[in-house]
């Protein structure tokens, strides 16, 4: 029978991992094209509706997972130890990184299956803001500000525009980028004397790292993706199809 796994389409549509929708299948408690399937593998008809618990789906093309990525992992399939293996019950074949986070930092690191949206949320044309904690080896002040709001010389190139506010203990501060250059804020503030002690991501676009614990991920909820095609310029209901 022609179709995705049922279990597939519900982890794709934010409601939990495989194994968690598995549980609720299994539980009575989805319906496909109005009749009750217990069987997380039943294939399902292109376009057909569903419901959990008697409430109507919105299916969605793409998969997009949001992880909280702890210190010591690596943004990579092939060295380890790997992100991707904080990523159970998400398929992970079919799931990219948007841009990486180096072995000792941490914070949010989104996975997506939409290779459109990824090129947009990477590509410095459209400048998508992302915002970092820092803790630093000596206090940050206002003429490290100034140097961050003009741009740092890098390879023979400025940064962009970026913004750093020390916070009230001024050896830490937040950062917030609109590119991505190799090891770019520790050789931001290297640039200034500073080294960089701990570097953890809050925010990417419209998208927070809110309170998920570390070593956890979970889908994309339907108004974070809705936000996040948005910022980029895309419709998100068929971003392929954009140009």
């Amino acid at each position: 029978m022609k179709g995705e796994r049922l279990d597939k389409v519900l982890a794709r549509l934010g409601l939990g991992s495989r194994k968690e929708v598995a549980r609720l299948v299994r539980q009575g408690k989805v319906r496909v094209l109005g009749q009750v399937v217990k069987d997380p593998g039943f294939r399902v008809p292109e376009g057909a509706a569903l419901e959990v618990e008697g409430r109507p789906l919105e299916v969605r093309r793409h998969l997009h997972v949001l992880l909280h990525k702890p210190p010591g992992f690596v943004t990579s399939r092939t060295e380890g130890p790997s992100v991707y293996a904080l990523l159970q019950g998400f398929p992970t074949r079919d799931l990219s990184p948007v841009g990486r986070l180096d072995k000792d930092a941490e914070g949010l690191l989104l996975f997506t299956t939409d290779g459109l949206l990824l090129h947009r949320l990477t590509h410095p044309r459209h400048k998508v803001a992302k915002r970092y904690l820092v803790h630093l080896e000596r206090p940050v002040g206002p003429k490290d500000q100034e140097a961050f709001r003009e741009g740092i010389l890098l390879d023979g190139k400025k940064t962009l525009p970026a913004e750093l506010t020390p916070l009230e203990d001024p050896t830490w501060a937040e950062v917030v980028l609109k590119e991505g250059r190799f090891h770019q804020i520790k050789r931001m503030f290297r640039a200034r004397g500073n080294r960089v002690l701990r570097l953890k991501r809050l925010a990417l676009g419209p998208l927070e790292l809110g309170d998920l614990p570390p070593g956890k991920a979970r889908p994309l909820t339907e108004a974070e993706e809705k936000a996040l095609y948005a910022a980029v310029g895309l419709g998100g209901e068929d971003p392929e199809d954009e140009v």
